[in-house]
């Protein structure tokens, strides 16, 4: 087991209607802000009660939403030109993983006076990073806790990298009003995917006692999320356990490292803009029979903890029940089950297996793993 190397950032608030003090936590870094909006949450009116949370508490902000269906280097200069103009206190990201990595990337080299490639190339950020609140939309993220920020190259259509400096993200408000935004299909494919996070830090070989001890919370919580509880004394309500499990899966992965699944879906969204969530939630299952092989008293514990297996239930049996009850939920959500009803041909698959296995990512998986075993694992769930 790893080293446990902890830093106690961001501060967390949790909670239905936290979103709406998002002005009085702002005044802790500042009074001048950019807010970061997905249009979608703009246009539902979502971020209606953020935005009058700041200008009750006098706090100046101006808003940007040009997000198309990613946000890559080409739209992180944009917003980091405006913020430079503005001379901006602090930013403010609000909605799902592309909106709160853009804000990151603009808060890891806002104070830089090198040209933003030169980070995407490699480079690390060596001023203060900009004071950045992450107001997430959805129910969970992969990096929201993490010094990596994942930016797409508009070059090559590349997922990279950047090395953010510590304290970057100062606060992180999980709020489960927000996730009116998202239709039944995209809560259930998150949901799957928030789960395969969690299971994904439970078997890395960066894996710290700390690191499970969030992931089985997680477990629990998305347990009774998603099959609701074993009697009435579980009364809280669905969307807020989901939210909950969602910010215990993404400390867990931050604290330990994303799998494979993570890494492949980063490398497919950033090449053929498909949803992380969607790819993810198909590779699960193949995933955890991959995983079998290697951590199988890690995956039947799991099984154990979500209610799949009985205690006395054989390993191997126990890690199937696992693999097939993933299965069983993309068949109930109506979700594609196979990589090939995405519409993008193997060899296009192919690249993004050779993307994926270029990060630095790869050194925490589960096993030593290479971009042809990243393919093997997608040829099987194609």
């Amino acid at each position: 087991m790893s080293d446990l190397i902890f830093r106690i950032s961001p501060n967390i608030v949790l909670g239905s209607y936290t979103a709406a003090r998002a002005g009085q936590f702002a005044r802790d870094w500042g009074s001048r802000y950019i807010v970061l909006i997905d249009p979608v949450v703009k246009e539902l009116g979502v971020a209606d009660g953020i935005l009058q949370s700041l200008t009750d508490r006098k706090v100046e902000f101006f808003q940007f939403d040009e997000m198309e269906a990613d946000a890559d280097s080409e739209i992180i200069q944009r917003a980091l030109s405006l913020a430079r103009k503005a001379h901006v206190h602090g930013l403010i990201a609000v909605g799902g993983a592309k909106t709160l990595n853009l804000g990151r990337a603009v808060s890891a080299v806002y104070n830089e006076v090198h040209d933003l490639y030169d980070f995407i190339d490699g480079a690390v950020p060596s001023t203060a990073p900009l004071p950045m609140i992450a107001i997430p939309s959805t129910i969970r993220d992969t990096f929201v806790f993490t010094d990596r920020v994942p930016v797409v190259d508009s070059r090559s259509r590349h997922v990279k990298l950047i090395k953010a400096q510590p304290g970057l993200c100062k606060m992180a408000l999980f709020d489960s009003n927000l996730s009116v935004s998202l239709t039944e299909n995209q809560i259930a494919a998150m949901s799957i995917e928030t789960l395969c996070l969690a299971v994904e830090a439970y078997v890395s070989q960066k894996a710290t006692f700390f690191s499970d001890m969030l992931a089985e919370k997680a477990f629990e919580v998305l347990g009774y999320a998603l099959d609701g509880g074993q009697s009435l004394a579980v009364t809280t309500p669905p969307e807020v356990l989901l939210s909950m499990g969602g910010c215990l899966a993404s400390l867990a992965v931050a604290t330990g490292s994303p799998g494979p699944a993570s890494l492949l879906a980063l490398a497919v969204n950033a090449r053929f803009r498909i949803s992380r969530a969607l790819t993810v939630s198909i590779l699960f299952p193949y995933i955890i029979e991959d995983m079998a092989k290697y951590k199988v008293d890690r995956l039947a514990k799991i099984a154990r903890m979500l209610r799949l297996a009985d205690a006395d239930a054989a390993p191997e049996q126990a890690a199937a029940l696992l693999a097939e009850n993933a299965r069983r939920r993309l068949a109930q959500a109506n979700l594609p089950s196979r990589l090939k009803d995405l519409s993008i041909s193997i060899e296009q698959f192919s690249l993004a297996a050779e993307d994926a296995g270029q990060l630095e990512l790869m050194n925490g998986l589960p096993r030593s793993m290479t971009a042809d075993d990243l393919f093997e694992l997608i040829k099987l769930a194609y």
